[in-house]
């Protein structure tokens, strides 16, 4: 029998969870307590629920997650906790934890990822919690979680319980008067399944072995030795037959292989090169814990995450599972192009406008209002979990091209001369001083809400664009009427174009600052983002002052 121990601790300032959990890097979590304090606090969140729970445990594989591990497995005897669901080797993708949460009705789970952040002994760490809808603890929680962290005083540990991880099976403890059970599961098996309910796996199947239609269509998907490695092998290798060479970079890594696990053109230039001179017809890349995704055709043809939704969006009549649930609305954060609402306009679905962060899906595809949503940031998902999932998307799209007989390439064009183009791009300036960031955002504002900004003329290379509304965005949740708050400063012109600026909420340290251009065209479809958007982003740098206030002529990454 084990005994509980009460371990006096001291608050550390700081613990407060951003946009998707606390990210922070490796050595802060190494600190004395630092992690154990995090989980007794989101454990106490939970308050009475927390006795006789079950909880789903899992992370990326990035270094620290099964010393971590370790840690939530000895907290959670020590608070009450019945049983744990354990991914193998500590290996849970973050939309597996939300499906596993939902299938076997758990009070929750607790996710170990800094998502597309870099891994490793100098780099990020996260810890999150998701709720019992499977999605991730809303500002309500979270919040409850933080004020938690600033007062706390004591963990409850049971430091004697030792689990190996490494071997599924079921491993049972007395502690105390109560047994605890930790079961180890496979971290693939029950997100694989759910995939082939979803998804006509055998018309995908066919699809990249080829028939007397169609030639095999050759795909290359890169898990950027992030979680979904096992799961890309289970699917496209052992149930599509795809050869070994369709795969690369699945072995997942503590470091990543001293890679960005962020998939975009920038830290996904290796996929993008191989496809782009190879002979792929698709290319596909997830970030560290799988739910963001990169779709590219032929020739490296690059598929916006606003166009992968909205495209989505005209064809879930191909996916089996809408087969079944039919389509509700769709939904957008703030920042994405409004590709999608053009398809929801035609299709006649509510369409819903949300700050940043998934959690923000969850109210409405709980209502029954949300069947497709997405992200600029690549992130797309459906109401099959509550969270963005990267896997998901590249069998949506195959399952699409499958149905359509059409290229990737071909399926945009398409849908731009059906519906119109939103050219959009999106410049990330990274780990920027926080200071002067924080100063430029409220200058922004300052000038922004100003007498005479709405309606004021901004000029560049001889195109004018006129100010018709200019805010910080804010967000009234229509099911619960919740309030969300300073989520963006948005410029909207009167030709429908638009400036976003945000700090991001996703780092580690400093500031991300992100700037997104937004301009439809009806008709002029076929044309060079970046040169589409060349007067805009002028003019967007101009009123914001970015280069100014982050030092930097140039962005991080362009998307």
């Amino acid at each position: 029998m084990s005994s509980v121990i009460t371990v006096s601790t001291n608050p550390y300032e700081g613990q407060k969870p951003g946009t998707s959990g606390l990210r922070k890097k490796v050595r802060v979590f190494l600190q004395e307590n630092y992690t154990e304090n995090f989980i007794q606090s989101i454990l106490d969140a939970n308050k009475k629920a927390i006795v006789g729970s079950t909880l789903v445990v899992g992370g990326d594989g990035r270094y620290l997650v099964k010393e971590v591990v370790d840690k939530i497995i000895k907290i959670s005897a020590g608070n009450g906790v019945a049983k744990l669901l354990v991914g193998q080797n500590g290996i849970l993708s973050t939309p597996a934890v939300s499906h596993i949460i939902r299938k076997y009705q758990t009070l929750g789970g607790i996710v170990l990822t800094a998502s597309h952040n870099p891994g490793g002994i100098n780099n990020d760490f996260g810890i999150k919690f998701n709720c019992s809808n499977g999605g991730p603890a809303p500002d309500g929680t979270t919040n409850d979680i933080y004020q938690l962290t600033t007062a706390i005083k004591e963990y409850k540990i049971v430091p004697d319980i030792k689990c190996n991880i490494d071997e599924i099976g079921v491993s049972r403890f007395k502690v105390e008067d109560r047994e605890f059970v930790v079961e180890v599961i496979d971290s693939v098996k029950d997100y694989v399944e759910y995939m082939k309910s979803i998804f006509d796996f055998p018309k995908i199947k066919t699809l990249l072995q080829g028939s007397e239609q169609r030639k095999p269509f050759k795909v290359l998907i890169d898990s950027m030795s992030g979680v979904t490695g096992p799961y890309v092998k289970r699917i496209f290798i052992d149930e599509l037959n795809a050869s070994e060479g369709s795969v690369r970079r699945v072995i997942p890594l503590e470091d990543f292989g001293g890679a960005h696990p962020d998939p975009n053109l920038t830290y996904a230039a290796d996929l993008v090169n191989e496809v782009k001179n190879g002979d792929f017809d698709f290319g596909a890349a997830f970030d560290g814990d799988g739910d963001r995704n990169m779709i590219i055709g032929r020739g490296a043809f690059f598929v916006t995450p606003s166009d992968s939704l909205a495209v989505l969006a005209s064809q879930l009549q191909h996916i089996p599972y809408f087969q079944r649930t039919g389509v509700k609305g769709f939904a957008r954060s703030m920042p994405t192009a409004a590709a999608v609402d053009r398809v929801a306009e035609a299709l006649g679905k509510e369409m819903f406008q949300v700050p940043t962060g998934w959690k923000y899906f969850g109210n409405l595809m709980d209502a029954g209002r949300l069947s497709l949503c997405g992200e600029e940031s690549f992130g797309t998902g459906s109401d099959h979990v509550r969270e963005k999932d990267g896997l998901w998307a590249a069998l949506a799209w195959l399952s699409v091209l499958a149905a359509t007989g059409k290229s990737v390439e071909e399926m945009l064009v398409a849908h731009w001369q059906q519906y119109g183009r939103n050219y959009f791009t999106r410049y990330d300036y990274e780990e920027c001083p926080s200071d002067p960031c924080n100063e430029m955002m409220q200058e922004l504002e300052k000038k922004m809400t100003s007498a005479g900004f709405v309606g004021s003329q901004h000029s560049a290379s001889g195109k004018t664009y006129t100010v018709a509304l200019a805010d910080n965005f804010s967000y009234m949740d229509p099911v619960d009427r919740s309030v969300a708050m300073k989520q963006g400063l948005r410029i909207v012109f009167e030709d429908g174009s638009r400036i976003v600026v945000r700090l991001s909420g996703t780092g580690s340290s400093g500031a991300t600052v992100r700037l997104y251009i937004d301009s439809y065209e009806a008709t002029d479809v076929l044309g060079d983002a970046q040169l589409m958007l060349r007067p805009l982003i002028q003019v967007a740098l101009d009123i914001s002052k970015l280069q100014h206030y982050t030092g930097r002529d140039a962005p991080t990454v362009i998307t």
